[in-house]
């Protein structure tokens, strides 16, 4: 099938309340423009210089989301236009982004991450670490960022129910949060292989490669 028709596939089963981040990451721009041209405005890189050199060719009002690990000497390449920052794991990496934003003129929206798989690969901190964050002072002075809600990466593995557990978890942290903070709204989670089980337990922004541009 071609990109087109994957998405326009895809779309017709979201319920309206999705986000759809299609994840771009190492595709040449022929398929993002496929993309661009069905409709999708929202695209996810892991790569810093490869979401630079896309957002350079790309028309501009496409939203760039940065889903992968994002190091802290990195922050000011994307600072200028990055939409929404999903990966954010820590105090030091809040501090940069907000530096750079200030530096830009903008505030820029950021999801913590929090590590909710079993699996050491995965980035993210526990739910004791982010609390820890949210009750400190110098969080509280970061005027140039705004958290918007949380990101998160199950298990890979074909383990259904474990993936449903993580799910929740992370949603019943979310439930939490969004009480305390009016700004709390995106929930991050779920990707092709797993999307529709993120959506019943709660997500409403999901993360789609290969479903839309095919295997990597």
């Amino acid at each position: 099938m071609s990109i087109k028709k994957n998405l326009l596939n895809l779309k017709s089963k979201l319920p309206d309340n999705i986000s759809l981040v299609a994840v771009s990451k190492t595709k040449p721009i022929s398929d993002l423009e496929q993309a661009y041209l069905t409709g999708q405005r929202i695209f996810g890189e892991n790569k810093v210089q490869e979401m630079v050199q896309k957002h350079e060719i790309m028309p501009k009002d496409i939203k760039w989301h940065m889903i992968g690990h994002l190091q802290r000497n990195k922050v000011k390449y994307i600072a200028p236009f990055v939409n929404l920052i999903h990966g954010v794991d820590s105090l030091k990496l809040l501090k940069e982004i907000n530096k750079q934003a200030l530096k830009c003129d903008r505030t820029i929206d950021c999801l913590f991450q929090l590590k909710i798989a079993s699996e050491n690969t995965k980035f993210g901190m526990s739910k004791n670490e982010l609390q820890t964050i949210l009750n400190c002072d110098e969080f509280k002075k970061l005027e140039n960022i705004r958290i918007r809600g949380l990101m998160g990466m199950a298990s890979f593995t074909g383990d259904f129910d474990r993936i449903e557990l993580e799910f929740k978890y992370l949603k019943s942290i979310f439930d939490d949060l969004k009480n305390q903070f009016q700004e709390f709204k995106i929930i991050s989670m779920g990707m092709s292989g797993d999307y529709e089980l993120a959506i019943k337990c709660g997500s409403n922004m999901i993360r789609i490669g290969s479903h839309i541009f095919g295997s990597r």
